[in-house]
């Protein structure tokens, strides 16, 4: 696990991501060597100075494979789906980089070399994602993980980390027990205690990398000095709740005190950080507001006509901001006027009968989010945050999930963490999970963490995830 600007990567997608980048200048160099056919290819490559066009072409096929969803955080595809998706991109990228490029002859790799460029391309991706592939399922390049307990505490790791994509990048050794502990963790990863080994010659005979202390009580005979040693040596030796940090992309509510808060390396908001994400939501939504603009003609037309002109194609809605503050919220209409009729609050649900047809198109597109462009540019929200929720349901969450108020503590966000990584959420359960994402989100908060959100949320929308 490499933490890059304060958030966690899994190594499964780091070091695949970096050899693929390499990948992808390399070709450019070696394609243009390859279609200088009648020329001197040593010149060539001095002195037209080939990083101005490998860059670029490297940059644009990186931003479409992430957009495809290829450095996506636990993706469950197996190899055909994963080359499915690599596939398109290289063609998108291919159709991209014909068109745009030969408006740019500083940048552009010219006709003779572009075909090779990509052939040389497509099989060194094939090959290093074939390779990743298979490589990931093998034990030895695994990070090895031993958990100091065997109590409620301990056994919330294998609960909470069910899925095999979730062990990819690392692997479980056992348990090691506490004395006078009860046992909770399963039996047969209980590692078996050897009185005559200290904790550092265990650690040091079984390879560990990792020390997780899960311990129920630690004024019971807790290994302090065990496990600075250990830490002397290299091991590294985190709690419970950096370790499910690390591996789920959320913060465990169930382990999060008030001190965890106060003394936590995040949940800092730096005058210039504020001024420079401002000036990043401002740019990116007026952007995205001009080039989105015969979009949402589209999307108006089809309201009115779906509604024979009959009600609003905006839909208005009060939400709550930052520090708790409401406005209101924009979006393109997609229930039936009378979908709250009683005045009364309600969670959307699957297939819901108040969506309507056009409606349904729109939120499947994410398209009836458009609007809230508008809302970033007045400030009432960013481009990234936390999903603004209603008024009726934050003063009801309030009151039974603990920390909820925190995630008001940044504006609300058209995406964000929790959007691109739960479902979309429909009862207390829900919003539950999703505080756990916010938290991480906004104690790791950084322009390349957005940068990563925003990539993630083209995938969600064009693989049609999470929208109800």
């Amino acid at each position: 696990m490499f933490r890059i600007f304060k958030h966690y990567m899994p190594r499964s997608l780091v070091l695949p991501g970096l050899a693929e980048g390499l990948i992808l200048f390399g070709s450019v160099y070696v394609g243009m060597m390859l279609g200088s056919v009648g020329s001197n290819p040593v010149e060539k490559l001095v002195v037209g100075a080939l990083w101005t066009r490998a860059l670029p072409y490297a940059l644009i096929m990186f931003l479409l494979m992430s957009a495809m969803g290829l450095y996506v955080r636990g993706m469950r595809e197996d190899l055909r789906g994963i080359l499915f998706r690599l596939g398109a991109a290289l063609l998108l990228g291919f159709m991209l980089i014909s068109g745009v490029l030969a408006l740019a002859p500083s940048m552009a790799i010219g006709e003779e070399a572009l075909s090779a460029v990509f052939a040389l391309s497509a099989a060194g991706l094939l090959l290093c994602r074939a390779l990743a592939f298979r490589l990931g399922a093998h034990d030895p390049l695994k990070r090895r993980i031993v958990v100091v307990g065997t109590g409620q505490v301990a056994s919330q790791i294998e609960k909470s980390l069910r899925r095999k994509v979730d062990w990819l990048d690392m692997m479980l050794v056992g348990y090691l027990e506490i004395p006078g502990e009860q046992r909770v963790v399963r039996e047969s990863k209980v590692l078996a205690a050897d009185p005559d080994r200290s904790l550092q010659e265990f650690v040091h005979n079984n390879r560990v990398d990792e020390i997780v202390v899960a311990v129920d009580d630690r004024r019971r005979s807790f290994p302090t000095e065990e496990l600075l040693a250990c830490k002397m040596r290299g091991i590294e030796v985190i709690d419970l709740m950096t370790f499910m940090e690390k591996a789920t992309g959320k913060i465990n509510l169930d382990q999060l005190k008030p001190s965890s808060i106060l003394f936590a390396d995040g949940f800092r908001r730096a005058l210039f950080k504020g001024r420079l994400r401002r000036t990043f939501d401002l740019v990116l939504s007026i952007s995205m507001l001009l080039a989105t603009v015969p979009i949402m003609l589209f999307a108006a037309t089809a309201i009115l006509i779906e509604s024979r002109g009959r009600g609003p194609v905006l839909y208005r809605q009060v939400r709550v901001g930052r520090f708790g503050r409401p406005f209101e919220i924009l979006k393109f209409r997609s229930m039936r006027v009378d979908a709250e009729c009683g005045g009364k609050a309600q969670w959307a649900t699957a297939n819901d009968p108040r969506v309507t047809t056009v409606g349904a198109v729109l939120r499947k597109t994410r398209i009836d989010e458009l609007p809230q462009l508008i809302n970033v540019v007045r400030g009432d929200m960013s481009f990234v945050g936390p999903r603004p929720e209603r008024p009726e349901f934050v003063e009801e969450l309030k009151r039974t999930i603990p920390f909820y108020d925190l995630r008001h503590s940044v504006n609300p966000g058209i995406t964000g963490w929790a959007q691109i990584r739960y479902r979309y959420g429909s009862s207390e359960t829900d919003a539950k999970e999703k505080l756990q994402y916010d938290l991480y989100y906004i104690k790791n908060s950084s322009i390349f963490l957005d940068t990563m959100i925003m990539l993630d949320t083209i995938e969600v929308t064009l693989w049609g995830k999470g929208a109800r």
